[in-house]
């Protein structure tokens, strides 16, 4: 009876373990010690809006809880929105774990208020011989995946970002399906 419970709406699904996105700290340092790859002390969380108060009122909240943390760390705090009608709030901070610890607390506050899935991904924004390339984490799959921009209109970098999977493999948590691998354009970092 499991499944029916499921379908049903008596139990839910777990979701993925919401430590996985401190994996990136460990990634980071490999990347810039032993692949050259350089944080551009900026990083962002995507969701999508809901225009209703209670909604409205944990996003206000979670931005005053980074903007007040912000004061201590040195963060500083924008947000956006994008074409597409999803929100960004962007943090840059030269210290790489500030970026994360900030992300991973606007995301529980998020899915502490019953909106977690609202939660799109986080984004981790990189440079390699001042090409950009980003550690994008899927909040719905739990996992990270690269996302390396190549040149010329929409084109991306595919056998530099597998080769990213390969490197980093043993330290993050990869999406294993490669067609869920999503290219995000404009991204505002």
């Amino acid at each position: 009876m499991g499944l029916l419970d499921i379908l049903g709406g008596r139990r839910k699904l777990k979701g993925p373990a919401p430590d996985r996105l401190f994996a990136i700290t460990t990634a980071q340092v490999t990347l810039e010690t032993g692949l050259g790859i350089k944080h551009r002390g900026a990083a962002g969380i995507v969701f999508q809006p809901l225009a209703i108060a209670d909604f409205a009122s944990i996003v206000k909240e979670m931005e005053e809880l980074v903007r007040g943390t912000a004061e201590e760390t040195g963060t500083e705090v924008e947000s956006s929105d994008d074409e597409f009608g999803y929100s960004w709030l962007i943090l840059r901070d030269s210290d790489f774990e500030d970026l994360v610890v900030s992300l991973n607390a606007v995301s529980t506050e998020l899915q502490g208020g019953g909106y977690g899935d609202r939660l799109l991904a986080c984004v981790f924004a990189f440079e390699e011989k001042d090409r950009p390339m980003y550690l994008i984490y899927n909040f719905k799959r739990g996992g990270f995946y690269p996302f390396v921009p190549a040149p010329g209109d929409k084109a991306r970098d595919s056998e530099r970002e597998l080769r990213l999977k390969a490197q980093l493999g043993a330290e993050l948590p990869f999406e294993q399906d490669m067609t869920r691998w999503f290219p995000l354009w404009e991204i505002p970092l």
